[in-house]
């Protein structure tokens, strides 16, 4: 395995810090990383395993000879450079919205669908949504086991899934109030976020569904290839720094108990069953931030349920910055190569 040319778009934003510390921790096998950003962010210097890297202007020149892009920019920027990079050889792996649903790119967590990432005719693999991701981790393992019909899920996504603004809009806002200061302007939050919660991440869309809300829906099915896969979602942004946490109910087309749920989680990969009612013991952000585990736990039967023993609910909880975005992608890289 030789070692390959990385680029990473949006070297400077949360993500893309992310990525780049992702491939130091992996040992991931590069000759040479190429940081890049806009044209204000050039001339930065970053460190790299041990070394200064320096950060460069994001021009189509800039790909020729990369082996891998890790795209960690917004979606207008992705469309402008991906397309252009990957004409020239590059295979890129991107965390944007742009290409998540287009029929000739793949869309892959390595925990589900690895045999996807093979399958890129146009050089493009694309990472799915934060919380499609943390979601769909302990999920898909239930779906082996026992056929999964239809979820209902609501997510408390933190601050940091608005990236860097979003973190340091919660720490102001946080601030603010110990200091009895007005809020004032709250972007890139619709509303004040400390001690707050607000039920809208996105615009809002078709049937008053959110574009959050849309893409666990349609990225669900196209991931886990259930296409008559019902997913209703509710998105909230809750005043948590880092790591989404969820709770979702599951129906399965088969009986399936929590003990055996618990079972099947206990040796699915990228999943840390954490579950002991008696001892307090649950998924929360504060434990799961800065590692790619999602953690699992609060599994029991869907009293609601017409049969009681074809549904489940569960509360989990991962690192929306790791799993949900930079280590996703540095995995889909790694089977890359």
């Amino acid at each position: 395995m030789s070692d390959k040319k990385v680029a990473i778009l949006g070297a400077t934003g949360v993500v893309g810090t992310q990525m780049i510390q992702c491939l130091e921790e992996r040992n991931f096998p590069i000759s040479e990383l190429i940081p890049l950003a806009s044209a204000r962010s050039a001339g930065k210097k970053l460190t790299f395993k041990g070394e200064t890297v320096t950060v460069q202007e994001a021009t189509p020149e800039a790909f020729k000879g990369v082996d891998i892009v890790l795209g960690a920019a917004s979606d207008g920027i992705a469309k402008e450079f991906l397309p252009k990079a990957a004409e020239q050889g590059a295979i890129c792996v991107d965390n944007s919205h742009a290409f998540r649903l287009d029929e000739d790119v793949p869309l892959v967590i390595p925990e589900i669908n690895p045999q996807d990432i093979q399958n890129h005719p146009r050089n493009i693999i694309a990472n799915p949504n934060c919380a499609t991701i943390i979601g769909l981790v302990p999920t898909y393992p239930l779906h082996q086991v026992a056929g999964l019909t239809r979820m209902i899920v609501s997510t408390y996504q933190s601050a940091s899934g608005a990236g860097m603004p979003g973190l340091c809009e919660l720490e102001r806002e946080t601030k603010a109030i110990a200091n009895n200061q007005p809020v004032g302007d709250t972007a890139p939050f619709q509303y004040q976020l400390a001690e707050n919660l607000i039920p809208q991440i996105g615009s809002f869309k078709e049937e008053d569904y959110t574009s959050e809300e849309w893409k666990m829906q349609n990225e669900g099915s196209k991931i886990m290839h259930l296409p008559k896969v019902r997913i209703n979602c509710t998105c909230v942004r809750v005043p948590v720094m880092r790591s989404h946490s969820e709770s979702i109910t599951c129906e399965f087309e088969r009986p399936i108990t929590p003990e055996h749920a618990r079972e099947a989680l206990s040796h699915a990969p990228g999943v840390k069953v954490v579950d002991s009612p008696a001892k307090l013991e649950y998924p929360m952000p504060l434990d799961t931030s800065d590692q790619d585990l999602v953690y699992v736990g609060r599994i029991r039967k869907d009293i609601s349920a017409p049969d009681g023993v074809n549904a489940l609910t569960f509360f989990c909880c991962g690192d929306q910055i790791r799993k949900g975005a930079a280590t996703n992608a540095v995995q889909i890289a790694e089977q890359l190569v």
